[in-house]
């Protein structure tokens, strides 16, 4: 072999290891922004004035609203899905706090088109756990441990006018519930817990996003709905607060599948 073929072949491999990578494809992606209004009756609420009625005939005013939606998943016109998790998958929405009310999601979402977009209200049982958010207003949310720990799912706080028109205050509340033996409400009775957290598919919710664009979508909570359907909720039958009452609580779940939807 001559002197440099045998140089040529030493410094082969070299050159096959130096040989330019082609940088892997960006893949195309937009990012969403969640918006969040409380109305009711479809007008932007008013707090601390008994200017609303209820399905079951009650007057009442709000001087809170404030609750957890977790689990944000958007489902794509090809059967896929992808949940919001990899920055944060829970999320504290205040009335008095308005930065609460705009969710920058910072996960990017592929381009394309998508069917539709769900949300658990609340925490699921495998995440409410206690003591996971040290400080305000988060940790104002928790949820006694004596009543099965971790945190509210919503509080709207409020005052309502009885069958004696009396201004009564009331704290509708959501979160764990509780079934007691006997007929009384003693935490020493307490055999069982119940999740009454429940998955919201927002109606309307199709959008399609291009690489680079930023989507806000507008969800509107509608306060009045949590009193109607499909169960006329009545103060002065459950009274101003129901933490305890599982049987109250479920009818709140059960309402709760359609206060929500985009803003037009």
């Amino acid at each position: 072999m001559k002197p440099y073929a045998a140089i040529a072949l030493l410094f082969l491999p070299f050159f096959i290891s130096c040989k330019k990578q082609e940088p892997a494809p960006i893949a195309k992606s937009g990012r969403i922004i969640f918006t969040f209004e409380h109305q009711v009756n479809g007008a932007s609420l008013i707090k601390n004035d008994l200017i609303y009625t209820n399905a079951a005939g009650n007057p009442y005013l709000v001087t809170e609203v404030k609750y957890f939606i977790s689990d944000i998943t958007l489902f794509k016109s090809d059967g896929s899905k992808i949940m919001v998790d990899d920055w944060k998958d829970i999320f504290y929405i205040d009335e008095d706090i308005p930065l609460t009310k705009t969710i920058q999601v910072l996960d990017p979402v592929p381009e394309g088109s998508y069917d539709s977009i769900t949300f658990i209200f609340g925490i699921s049982g495998e995440k409410n756990k206690s003591f996971m958010f040290v400080n305000p207003p988060e940790s104002n949310m928790a949820w006694p441990d004596v009543l099965g720990g971790g945190y509210h799912y919503m509080m709207i706080n409020g005052k309502w006018e009885d069958t004696a028109q009396r201004v009564q205050p009331f704290n509708f509340h959501l979160g764990i519930g509780q079934l007691y033996h006997g007929g009384g409400y003693e935490v020493d009775s307490i055999y069982a817990f119940v999740q009454n957290y429940f998955t919201v598919r927002l109606p309307g919710s199709d959008f399609s996003i291009r690489d680079k664009e930023t989507r806000v979508i507008p969800v509107v909570m509608n306060i009045e709905n949590w009193f109607r359907n499909p169960h006329v909720f009545d103060f002065n039958h459950w009274g101003g607060g129901i933490m305890q009452n599982q049987a109250a609580m479920l009818e709140v779940k059960e309402n709760g599948r359609d206060v929500f939807t985009i803003k037009p």
